[in-house]
C-alpha cells in the first residue's frame, strides 16, 4: 500500500507507476471512468470548478469532463436516491440518466466525474448500480480525505444552511457524545465515517480500483496537481477558480441564520420560499458581496472536540491501512491534534451591512422570481388567527405585491 506521495513505485490498476513527475502517481489506463466521490468538506468543489473551466482542454488530452454544469448534483443525489436541498428541485431519474449517457458517450477517452453526494450512497445495492452504469470494471473510484476537527465546523454551516436550528457545542455533543450519533444528521457519520464508506465501495469495486488521497491543507495545490497526474493531464492544467459563493460563513453570519431558520421553521412557512429567498436569496448575496476580515469571530471546535475526532481519524485510518485500497499523502495528518490557537474567541457580532446585505439578497430573489405557493388561508378576523398564521398570511402578501411591483 501507497501511504507516501514521494514514492512512484508501485502499478495503478497494473499500468506502470511514475509519469516523470516528482512524486506523482501514474496515469489511470486510457478510458478509465474516474468517479471522485468526496466526501463532503474535502475540495471537491475547487476539483470541479477547475475541471469545468477546463473542459474544452481535456479532450485533446485524452480526457472528458462530461457534465453540463461544474456539478451534477441532482443526478448523484438521484442515483443515491436521496432528496434534494431543502424547498430545491427535486431530483429525478432523468438527471441521472443524462449523466450515464454523458459519460457513455466519452466513448475510449478517460472521463471524470466529481460530486460528493455519492457519499450518500446508502447501500452496496446503490452503489453496484452506480458503477456498473457509469462503466462496470472501468470505474476507478477516488476519496479525498480530511482530518475530521476540519470537516465538523463546515459541515455544521453547511447544515445550518439548508435548514437546521441547532448550535454548534449541541451538535457537537449529539455527533460525538450521544449514541446513535444521528440527530439531528443521520448523513454526517455515513459521509464521514471514512473507513466504512470506503469498505462500502470496495466490496463493490474491490480495493484495487480505488484511491484515497489525504489532503494536506498546508499544500494549496497538491489535490489539483494529483489529479492532473492521475488523468495524464499537463502539470498546472488545472487551476483553482475563484468562488466567493462557495465560501464559509462566520460564526456570527451562521448564527443568524440559524435564528432565522428557528423562526422560519416556527413559523410552518414553505420550504420552497427557504430555497429562494433564504438561501438562495440572503445568503447568496452575503457571500458574494461580503468577505470576512480578520476581526470576524470564526466557528471554533472545542478541544475536547477536536481530540475525539483525532481519535476517530486515528481508528478509521488504520481500518483503510488494512483494507488494501492505495493511500496518495500523510494517513498521520488524519488522527492529528493542532495545537491551541491561544486566541480568545470574541463576541459574534453580525456587521450592520452585512445584515443589510442578506436582507437586500432576500428582497431582490423575492422581486426577480416570486414564490408561488398552494397554501391558502381561511377567511378569518385578525382576532380570531394564530400569530403564526398571522406572519405566514403577512409574508405571503408581501410576495405578492412585490410581484405585481
Amino acid at each position: 500500500m501507497e501511504t507516501d506521495c514521494t514514492r512512484d513505485d508501485i502499478p495503478v490498476n497494473g499500468t506502470p507507476a511514475g509519469d516523470g513527475r516528482t512524486g506523482a502517481p501514474a496515469p489511470l489506463p486510457a478510458g478509465t471512468r474516474l468517479l471522485h466521490i468526496g466526501p463532503h468538506k474535502t475540495g471537491t468543489t475547487a476539483v470541479q470548478g477547475a475541471l469545468f473551466a477546463a473542459k474544452d482542454k481535456l479532450p485533446e488530452h485524452g480526457v472528458v469532463f462530461p457534465a453540463g454544469s461544474r456539478h451534477p448534483m441532482e443526478a448523484a443525489l438521484a442515483a443515491c436516491a436521496r432528496p434534494g436541498m431543502m424547498g430545491d428541485t427535486v431530483p429525478t431519474e432523468r438527471h441521472w440518466t443524462r449523466l450515464v449517457e454523458q459519460v457513455a458517450a466519452a466513448g475510449r477517452h478517460t472521463s471524470v466525474v466529481s460530486s460528493e453526494f455519492f457519499a450518500d450512497a446508502a447501500d452496496e445495492a446503490a452503489i453496484g448500480r452506480i458503477v456498473e452504469q457509469l462503466g462496470g470494471d472501468r470505474v476507478h473510484v477516488l476519496v479525498t480525505l480530511r482530518p475530521l476537527a476540519r470537516i465538523m465546523p463546515s459541515q455544521w454551516q453547511q447544515y445550518v444552511q439548508n435548514g437546521l436550528r441547532m448550535g454548534y457545542p449541541d451538535w457537537l455533543e449529539h455527533m460525538l457524545r450521544k449514541p446513535p450519533y444521528e440527530k439531528p444528521n443521520p448523513s454526517f457519520w455515513r459521509r464521514h465515517r471514512h473507513d466504512r464508506l470506503i469498505e462500502r465501495w470496495a466490496r463493490v469495486t474491490g480495493p484495487d480500483r480505488i484511491t484515497v488521497v489525504v489532503v494536506d491543507d498546508r499544500d494549496r495545490d497538491g489535490l489539483m496537481r494529483t489529479f492532473e497526474a492521475l488523468l495524464g493531464l499537463p502539470g498546472n492544467l488545472l487551476q483553482p477558480v475563484p468562488d466567493t459563493a462557495n465560501r464559509s460563513l462566520t460564526l456570527a453570519e451562521t448564527e443568524m441564520l440559524r435564528n432565522l431558520n428557528v423562526e422560519f421553521r416556527g413559523n410552518e412557512l414553505p420550504d420552497e420560499l427557504y430555497s429562494r429567498l433564504v438561501r438562495n436569496g440572503a445568503v447568496m448575496h452575503m457571500k458574494n458581496t461580503c468577505s470576512p476580515t480578520p476581526h470576524d469571530v470564526k466557528i471554533v471546535t472545542p478541544r475536547w472536540a477536536v481530540e475525539a475526532a483525532a481519535g476517530i481519524g486515528a481508528e478509521m485510518m488504520a481500518r483503510i491501512g488494512a483494507s488494501g485500497v492505495r493511500v496518495l499523502g500523510d494517513p498521520a495528518l488524519l488522527s492529528a491534534v493542532p495545537e491551541p490557537s491561544g486566541e480568545v474567541p470574541g463576541e459574534a457580532r453580525i456587521a450592520p451591512e452585512v445584515a443589510a446585505r442578506a436582507l437586500y439578497g432576500a428582497l431582490a430573489a423575492a422581486a426577480a422570481a416570486p414564490v408561488r405557493h398552494t397554501a391558502q388561508a381561511k377567511a378569518r378576523t385578525v382576532h380570531q388567527t394564530s400569530s403564526k398564521e398571522l406572519v405566514r398570511v403577512l409574508g405571503h402578501r408581501c410576495l405578492k405585491r412585490l410581484r405585481r411591483r
